[in-house]
């Protein structure tokens, strides 16, 4: 019995400090937007064809900022050098690395329509370097895990990447990282991962509700057995 009750305290106290880290930036009401907020949801709208959602949301407390992140993702997403398929493999690298499972369950399926192979995926969601991967997809894999990581690219690796994607499609693949750290520090900063925080990305895969949908398995990782879990996926990294 008293087992019970030091465990109920427990899921109180973790409950009222994720409602009050809820509260950090929460999603303004339309009909409460400025002039501003409302030329920049126009504009989100037109130009994604869907209204402000998950990350943008708290931008939207400065609009200005949301915009230009909109614009800037306009690009890196659906135009970049490097092309959508070898794109999404970047962002599910960058997520993974951020432990952004929002960006996950959106980009996973996405991924795998472009053409990423599902072992691909399903190894880095584990933190496993894949080992079905096509030349330029090693190519992408080992410059953003290195930038990620190691916060620099050795020269082979730029080289390498330079010989194969060209200036542009180098200067265009560091953006997409960029691009998303700066999505998950704005939903990490929100708090938008509170239902998934620190969740295992291998009870994520395993989840019959996978797609965007909370998990039910009960298991976590902690941060730092998260960070663990990834020195077999970045193989003699720095630590972070």
């Amino acid at each position: 019995m008293k087992s019970c009750r030091i465990a109920i305290a427990i899921l109180s106290t973790i409950a009222a400090i994720a409602a009050r880290a809820e509260e950090r930036l929460p999603t303004i009401p339309p009909a409460q937007y400025t002039e501003e907020q409302k030329q920049a949801a126009a504009d989100f709208e037109s130009a994604r064809k869907v209204p402000v959602f998950g990350p943008f949301e708290p931008l939207m407390y400065s609009p200005q900022v949301m915009s230009q992140a909109r614009a800037m993702g306009d690009y890196l997403r659906y135009k970049s050098a490097i092309g959508n398929t070898l794109s999404e493999l970047v962002i599910l690298i960058t997520a993974r690395e951020w432990t952004q499972d929002y960006e996950w369950a959106v980009h996973y399926p996405i991924a795998l329509k472009a053409g990423i192979r599902k072992e691909v995926a399903d190894d880095i969601a584990v933190g496993r370097r894949p080992t079905a991967m096509s030349p330029d997809e090693e190519t992408v894999f080992d410059f953003t895990s290195e930038l990620l990581r190691n916060e620099q690219v050795s020269d082979a690796t730029f080289e390498r990447a330079k010989s194969r994607l060209g200036m542009k499609g180098v200067v265009d693949m560091t953006g997409i990282v960029g691009y998303y750290t700066f999505l998950a520090c704005s939903s990490t900063s929100r708090s938008t991962r509170s239902q998934w925080t620190e969740r295992s990305f291998a009870d994520y895969l395993a989840s019959s509700k996978f797609l965007g949908k909370q998990l039910r398995s009960e298991q976590q990782l902690s941060r730092y057995q998260f960070a663990q879990s990834k020195d077999t996926f970045w193989p003699g990294a720095d630590a972070r």
